[in-house]
């Protein structure tokens, strides 16, 4: 039967240091003034009756701290790349006759076929696994796989599938069901197969949570290539993604604190007209190999970085986190990992957050005109940072928050951006005159990465 997994968030001010401090549990809160506490639930169901309790998951913001501990998020049956085919319903696919699952099982699906839709259309309690064997199934206007009820769905792929829909999607009833892969409730995506999905709207889609665990993917997409409303979890899996909108996007429109991502393995080759990876409320990656070609690269309120191969290209922000949770206060954090990121010419930041930039570990290599911007406190505790060739030891922020006056950061000369400018020679930059320094001729900026005479910059960066 589903449970109850329970998310919470403990953030915190510490009142002596620079960065969000939150809590790692309730026995170890401390007496700082809490910013914002709050609980995220989705439904999540275990797969053996020995494991059927409660699934609480403690988030924790503060530096140095996961968010959330991986290794609860994916349970055993989750894992497992191979169905148990003993009792098995196999069907042959045939043209314009749908396929409809009404009880718990595994059921294998094969064969060529155009206008089939397999529906899931089971109880609460029901766990069914899909098991695509050499499917090849392509549609005008209904998704492939649809999944009405169930307690969760597994789709695991053994073999070459190929699942398509080429023309545009009609809905059904009130759920505009606009995705290849298409489910109301917790969907699972494993196996040893690989599976390749064309979509004239989105990819792969899911109205609860989204987990990732094995399988070679292949997704072209006019719209988001996999997307969900609570969460999207990855822990391994080979993704070559195309997609006219975001490759992940996890966001619930009726709860903010919801929409999160965490990756802790697999290969990600991902090109993206809009952002590579986007999380509503956090993005956790704590390991896998990425590229990452795309206007945003990762982003989300919370971000951090604790392992990773990451290489991200893109042409506004490389890494942003910016205001879409009410659950966080924007941060990015950097523990570990190696980091590169490539900046398009013009008006880009590497690093972007709405909030705090704090790097505590890492190899991170930037090349960008604009490094570093931030509205709140930057910290560099460890990790190797190198800008446009130059290893920097300190942050300084290429933009004060639309002007002169920061919104915390550090200005040149070490004082604090307090929302009073100051330049080196002591003198406030609140009399109306901008920066000095001119742009070098040649339109590139100095080796570090900084505006022309070392000071934040004309408030290039969005709210």
């Amino acid at each position: 039967m589903k449970t109850s997994k329970t998310v919470k968030i403990f953030c915190a001010a510490l009142l002596s240091a620079s960065m969000i401090g939150c809590t790692a549990s309730a026995q170890e809160e401390n007496t700082n003034t809490e910013l914002n506490i709050q609980e995220i639930t989705s439904g999540e169901s275990t797969d053996t009756a020995a494991s059927n309790t409660q699934d609480t998951v403690t988030v924790q913001t503060a530096s140095g701290t996961l968010i959330t501990d991986g290794a609860s998020l994916f349970t055993d049956r989750d894992n497992a790349q191979t169905a148990d085919l003993s009792e098995a319903v196999t069907y042959t696919v045939t043209d314009n006759q749908d396929i409809s699952i009404t009880e718990a099982g595994v059921y294998v699906i094969k064969g060529t076929a155009k206008e089939v839709t397999i529906t899931v259309e089971a109880g609460d309690e029901d766990k069914v696994q899909i098991v695509l064997d050499g499917a090849d199934i392509t549609n005008t206007d209904a998704p492939v796989i649809y999944v009405k009820n169930a307690d969760k769905v597994f789709v695991t792929t053994t073999g070459d599938n190929t699942l398509k829909v080429t023309g545009t999607f009609t809905a059904d009833g009130d759920t505009n069901t606009n995705a290849v892969i298409f489910s109301k409730d917790d969907l699972v995506l494993n196996g040893t197969g690989s599976l390749t999905i064309e979509s004239t709207d989105n990819g792969i889609s899911s109205h609860d949570d989204l987990k990732i665990t094995g399988g070679t993917y292949t997704i072209t997409s006019a719209s988001d290539a996999i997307e969900a409303n609570d969460s999207i979890l990855i822990n391994n899996g080979t993704f070559t993604i195309n997609s006219k909108k975001d490759a992940l996007h996890a966001e619930n429109e009726d709860d903010d604190s919801q929409g999160y991502i965490y990756i802790s393995g697999g290969t990600f080759n991902i090109t993206a007209s809009d952002d590579g990876i986007q999380g509503t409320s956090f993005t956790q990656i704590d390991g896998g190999t990425f590229t990452i070609n795309a206007a945003e690269g990762i982003e989300a309120t919370y971000v951090q970085i604790n392992d990773g191969k990451i290489s991200v290209s893109a042409s506004d922000d490389g890494i942003n986190a910016s205001n879409k949770s009410s659950a966080y206060t924007p941060v990015i954090e950097i523990n570990g990992g190696d980091i590169t990121v490539k900046m398009g010419s013009g008006d880009t930041d590497a690093l972007d957050s709405n909030g705090s930039l704090i790097i505590n570990g890492g190899t991170i290599d930037i090349t960008a005109q604009f490094a570093f911007d931030y509205d709140g406190k930057a910290e560099l505790n460890g990790g190797t940072v190198t800008v446009n060739g130059t290893q920097v030891t300190s942050i300084t922020n290429s933009m004060m928050g639309g002007g002169f006056g920061g919104h915390g950061g550090q200005m040149p000369g070490g004082e604090s951006g307090d929302g009073a400018w100051q330049r080196p020679d002591g003198n406030s930059g609140m009399n109306g005159e901008g920066p000095q320094g001119e742009m070098p001729s040649d339109g590139q900026m100095p080796s570090d990465g900084q505006r022309p005479g070392g000071f934040g910059g004309h408030g290039h960066g969005r709210p």
